[in-house]
């Protein structure tokens, strides 16, 4: 992606590609004084905020912090919707845009962008009532052309199944997606190293600026590296303590979790939270979290892989598959207004996401690189409907989302194999 620096608002609305999120920031601009967006740095959200603005202030560098830490007004001033880019670096547009939003009581004012969290007192007020929050993260395979989008998680909660759909993804593909990422800049220029040099800012920068306290830039790589080789997976900050004294660095459970911390302040981290349902038998669900990276293509940048290497090694590259399925499936149910779970039980019985509307629908999926394990992955699915309470919702969908097989199709016993890039919103 061309830095925004170097391009009109006008030319960088002309060369936009449509997001998942616009349709959502567009009702929220109808309704709201202001909108959020959040989310992990180069994943898109300047160029989604101008597209909806109609004036921008960027905050770059010093001269821009102080103009908005001395003269508010200043920054917020400009035609409506007006875009402040990268905001948490002066936390003060916050309280001085809500009472804007106060005063004035229209909707679509502001759209506020940032790549981090604040720190914790720099703002009065949370902005609730003014500020819509929405969430980006990088493409999908849908927003990137790499996906038909002939099986749209819409129509999956409404059917429950999918007529055949052709699909041209198989393992070399989804690995060389994996590392590739979905990236918008990485997309316009081609660019492999994105990945790394991602690593390489937070580690160097973006680690310790977020709170303002002084990191290790080699203690965050050797963090990066354990989250990538457990992503996807339950393991806790002791497992994350160990791997980094197995690399000869010493480092205590707290101050592993005070890195991670770190890392979720930037969006670096994505938690999927576990699913708890109401189960007729009486088994214990496990409620730790799944840990992910911001985008696939970090896991394997850390781990040092490849496309050919990673191609290799088909347990870590399922690990890294089943991530890029969190995101992409993090993308389609946000359009929906719903959110991806995982479950597990104190038996190892597992489904890898649980797919959860507001209006209390849910839907099953089960992640496999292969279509030749739809057998397995069914069976977990109908246990897991066959475990529901009385009275309990049945599932609107099950799912085994694959990474081959050439087709897209639902089987006798009405579980859906869909391959990866038939997926959609």
């Amino acid at each position: 992606m061309t830095n925004k620096e170097n391009l009109s608002d006008e030319e960088i609305r002309g060369l936009y590609r449509p997001r998942t999120v616009d349709s959502r920031i567009e009702n929220a601009l109808s309704v709201s004084g202001g909108v959020l967006i959040t989310g992990p740095k180069w994943c898109g959200k300047t160029w989604t905020g101008t597209y909806h603005s109609k004036s921008s202030f960027g905050i770059y560098g010093m001269n821009e912090r102080t103009i908005a830490m001395t003269s508010p007004e200043a920054a917020l001033a400009g035609g409506r919707p007006h875009l402040v880019d990268e905001w948490q670096e002066a936390p003060v547009l916050w309280d001085a845009a809500r009472n804007s939003i106060d005063r004035s009581t229209r909707p679509g004012m502001y759209i506020f962008t940032g790549s981090s969290v604040p720190p914790e007192g720099s703002m009065m007020h949370s902005g609730a009532g003014r500020f819509a929050r929405v969430r980006m993260r990088t493409m999908s395979l849908f927003e990137s052309g790499d996906s038909s989008g002939a099986v749209s998680l819409r129509s999956l909660f409404e059917t429950g199944g999918t007529e055949p759909t052709g699909s041209s993804i198989d393992y070399l593909k989804a690995v060389a997606l994996i590392c590739r990422g979905g990236w918008p800049g990485a997309l316009q220029t081609g660019a492999a190293s994105m990945p790394e040099s991602y690593i390489d800012t937070v580690a160097e920068h973006d680690v310790s600026h977020t709170d303002g306290k002084k990191r290790s830039p080699e203690t965050a790589r050797a963090v990066i590296r354990s989250l990538a080789r457990n992503v996807s997976t339950q393991a806790n900050m002791s497992v994350v303590a160990a791997d980094m004294s197995a690399e000869g660095r010493d480092v205590s459970v707290q101050t592993a979790r005070d890195y991670v911390d770190a890392l979720k302040r930037i969006y670096l981290v994505d938690e999927q939270e576990a699913w708890t349902p109401s189960l007729r038998s009486r088994v214990r669900v496990r409620t730790s979290p799944k840990r992910h990276l911001a985008d696939p293509s970090l896991a394997a940048a850390a781990l040092g892989a490849g496309p050919e290497m990673l191609a290799k090694d088909v347990k870590t590259a399922g690990f890294l598959f089943e991530s890029m399925c969190y995101r992409d499936m993090s993308v389609y149910a946000a359009s929906l207004g719903g959110k991806v779970l995982h479950f597990r039980d104190e038996t190892g019985g597992e489904v890898d996401q649980i797919i959860e509307l507001p209006d209390g629908r849910w839907g099953a999926a089960e992640v496999k690189l292969g279509a030749f394990e739809a057998d397995k992955a069914a069976k977990q699915l109908l246990r897991l409907k066959g475990m529901a309470a009385e009275g309990s919702r049945d599932p609107s969908f099950l799912m085994v989302i694959t990474a081959s097989g050439g087709m897209a199709y639902t089987r006798s016993d009405g579980v859906a194999v869909v391959p990866l890039d038939c997926l959609g919103p």
